[in-house]
């Protein structure tokens, strides 16, 4: 029944992913309506940068957008990231970019997978880490996948737990009490799991890798770790 409940939550996982990707083709929405909160919405919140997995654009993450923007808190994207299929560092640079072009600070950066350890990156770049004051990771290979080494493209391979970069990354531990990593008790595509030592590490009962995204219990453990890192 176990094999069933995870299967099951697998074929979930893509049939999220496939109306996502054909919503965002048919219904292009335009991240500047994020960027000024709602009527009625409590004022002074957090900038809030969304960043999204690999091959997937911002708009992919428009239910934790849209829950954030009527929270009140401005929520921008990076355009430029595209598909996301660039090297972690490469994404970054872009990022980091956005942040010093809109003179942004005190930067939530709420993630998806990928995006999770773009995230990371940014934080330890001296042009822009400075600016970012804490990271929610939704589903992130923080310790990479054992997957990954049995790919083609370079795109999935990199996140090898061998990869350089994504080691580097997991033995920088002096920003992981800066880190929430939220995760549920099945991914198929993170068997490890998204545990960070010395971050703050929600196990959630969601399933599945993309789905979770817009899971009720996700974002509102994006809303307590943004709460917590406001005390």
């Amino acid at each position: 029944m176990n094999l069933i409940k995870r299967g099951w939550a697998w074929a979930l996982d893509y049939a999220y992913v496939g109306f996502w990707q054909v919503h965002a083709l048919l219904v292009r929405a335009d991240p500047a309506a994020y960027l000024v909160p709602p009527e009625g919405a409590p004022g002074g919140k957090a900038p809030v940068l969304l960043i999204p997995g690999i091959y997937e654009t911002w708009q992919f993450m428009r239910p934790v957008a849209e829950h954030l923007h009527r929270a009140g808190h401005p929520v921008h994207v990076v355009q430029k990231l595209g598909y996301n299929r660039g090297t972690v560092e490469a994404m970054a640079q872009l990022a980091a970019g956005y942040l010093e072009e809109h003179d942004l600070t005190g930067v939530v950066i709420v993630a998806h997978s990928k995006g999770g350890l773009i995230g990371k990156f940014l934080m330890t770049m001296s042009s822009a880490g400075g600016r970012v004051s804490r990271l929610v990771a939704i589903n992130t290979p923080f310790s990479g996948s054992i997957y990954a080494s049995f790919f083609i493209l370079p795109s999935i391979r990199a996140f090898s737990p061998q990869n350089p970069t994504l080691r580097t990354l997991r033995d920088n531990r002096a920003l992981n009490g800066r880190i929430t990593s939220i995760y549920g008790r099945f991914d198929p595509h993170i068997p490890a799991g998204s545990f960070v030592d010395g971050a703050r590490n929600i196990q959630l009962d969601t399933m599945g890798h993309f789905r979770p995204i817009a899971d009720a219990r996700v974002l509102q453990e994006v809303d307590r770790a943004i709460a917590a890192g406001e005390q």
